[in-house]
């Protein structure tokens, strides 16, 4: 097949354009900008555009399929001459289905915990040599690519977003899988700039546990009483499966998970990881993994890329950073490592820079989000607001939505570096959560500062 790939820089897209590749398919793309890593992956594979922007005269009659990104707008005029042509064209998601209506399909969804959980299950297969498709958003250990195709495998797994298809097609992603095993973490509102309301927000998942293929299954968050609602009043006649938080203990700095065999040591901490292990186990054993098995594998995952990730260690302090930055999943991350080092002073530093955590109204979700640390610390740029567009937001407005009246907040990226660098880092823990780059921050610096 010849497919042509409409914004083929993104995470997301640009992994699926390798693996096409690598599945034989001839693969063209075009993107006006294009950052690392994607830029040299696509570049080691030969698929990299010659020249950045958009060219019509890339469109031709021959091509089997067009994949449109997220990132290119509804006039771009490659995708105007490809529907001229009368072309087929794919949403990432809709592409994803096209490639799996013969499998079983096996998604994750959630606000959060959808990346951890389908990357824990993908850990366990590969530990154990089940081969399968799959579909991921973060790179992880022992995988080369974050999508894998082929036309023998029985089963995929795909990550669920709740985020729109396409420029064109504004349903979110997970309601194109319809899938034959499911799971749902959580519901915590996100995406406001698409979801104005809670409950719009919620009524995605709705519609979500209603596409599960008939005589399907859907394994919960019991502990989620929003989800929990929607998944019992759902009426589609599938299997509903709760799991809850498995039984756990923290001693000297490791976390023990209770099994049948006594207290086992893993590398992932906190209630939240535990509870998304518990998902875990269940999609496992209904994929055809044994509950001894699972635990064999799940001792050996250190977590998915950028969620908790330790930047460095000492023998008296440690800094993490996590991908953290909707309110539910700071107070989670927050209240984890704080849980895991209770004896060490923790200072939390939070970067706002979404749409969403500008937004007055959404900001009120935040509120005790980072009551679990003994130092608490906000920093945003107010020329990001502006860039966006925004109604500029004060330091005042930030304490009142996170009430909490020691916050400490910075707006300037040097004032905020050197608070970091200069900490003292004796007994104490240090954790970064932001999706961005805590405007420039020299991690590598940092590292130097906590273990020279």
């Amino acid at each position: 097949m010849q497919i042509h790939f409409i914004a083929i820089g993104g995470s997301a897209m640009h992994n699926l354009a390798l693996a096409l590749a690598h599945k034989g398919y001839t693969i063209t793309g075009s993107d006006d900008v294009i950052y690392e890593p994607s830029k040299s992956r696509l570049k080691k594979e030969g698929l990299l555009p010659k020249e950045f922007g958009w060219y019509p005269e890339k469109i031709h009659a021959e091509l089997d399929a067009v994949i449109l990104g997220m990132h290119a707008k509804p006039d771009n005029p490659e995708l105007l001459s490809a529907q001229e042509l009368g072309l087929t064209i794919y949403s990432y998601p809709e592409f994803l289905y096209e490639q799996s209506k013969n499998k079983t399909r096996v998604v994750i969804g959630g606000s959060h915990g959808k990346t951890t959980i389908t990357s824990m299950i993908l850990h366990v297969l590969n530990y154990h040599d089940i081969e399968v498709d799959f579909m991921v958003g973060a790179q992880l250990e022992g995988f080369d690519r974050m999508v894998h195709l082929t036309e023998h495998n029985d089963f995929i797994v795909l990550e669920g977003d709740e985020y729109l298809s396409s420029p064109i097609d504004r349903r979110p992603k997970f309601h194109l899988y319809k899938p034959n095993i499911a799971l749902l973490s959580g519901i915590a509102w996100d995406h406001i700039n698409v979801f104005p309301t809670f409950e719009n927000y919620v009524e995605q998942f709705q519609i979500f546990v209603d596409t599960i293929v008939k005589g399907g299954s859907i394994t919960y968050n019991s502990e989620d009483d929003i989800l929990k609602k929607v998944v019992e009043a759902s009426e589609n006649p599938i299997r509903k499966l709760p799991y809850s938080t498995p039984e756990y203990e923290v001693e000297n700095g490791t976390t023990l998970l209770h099994t049948p065999d006594g207290p086992m040591p893993i590398e992932v901490f906190g209630q939240h990881n535990l509870n998304n292990l518990a998902g875990a186990k269940w999609i496992c054993q209904n994929m055809g993994v044994d509950e001894d098995d699972f635990y064999e594998a799940i001792a050996t995952f250190k977590g998915a890329s950028k969620r908790l990730e330790k930047l460095a260690e000492s023998s008296d302090s440690v800094a993490f950073k996590d991908f953290a930055h909707s309110p539910s999943k700071v107070a989670a991350t927050t209240r984890a490592v704080k849980e895991q080092y209770p004896d060490r002073r923790m200072v939390a530093c939070l970067e706002l820079h979404t749409y969403s955590s500008f937004n007055p109204e959404f900001l009120k979700e935040y509120r005790g989000a980072l009551d679990a640390a003994d130092e608490a610390i906000v920093f945003y740029l107010p020329e990001s607001v502006a860039i966006k567009k925004l109604d500029p937001v004060s330091p005042e407005q930030i304490r009142e939505a996170f009430q909490r009246s020691d916050l400490r907040i910075f707006t300037s990226s040097s004032d905020f570096h050197e608070f970091i660098l200069d900490q003292n880092f004796i007994d104490k823990v240090l954790l970064l959560m932001s999706s961005g780059n805590y405007g420039g921050l020299d991690l590598e610096e940092l590292k130097r500062r906590i273990a020279p």
